[in-house]
């Protein structure tokens, strides 16, 4: 559901804005920034904040 959520908040998104997104460890954090990269968007930022971690993202001139 993180990715879907993600997608579509970017979805609403221009071109090369920014969103920044919170996830939990374990699965969310290992998938979703992969998928988002493979969906054709940027990852500006991946930080471990303890206890979440908080990606950047720019959104992807076009969408897949």
């Amino acid at each position: 559901m993180n990715f879907v959520r993600t997608k579509l908040r970017l979805d609403k998104m221009n071109p090369g804005e920014v969103l920044e997104v919170w996830l939990d460890p374990g699965e969310p954090i290992e998938q979703v920034p992969d998928s988002l990269v493979m969906d054709g968007h940027i990852m500006e930022l991946i930080e471990d904040r303890g206890g979440f971690f908080a990606i950047q993202v720019r959104r992807a001139a076009k969408s897949a």
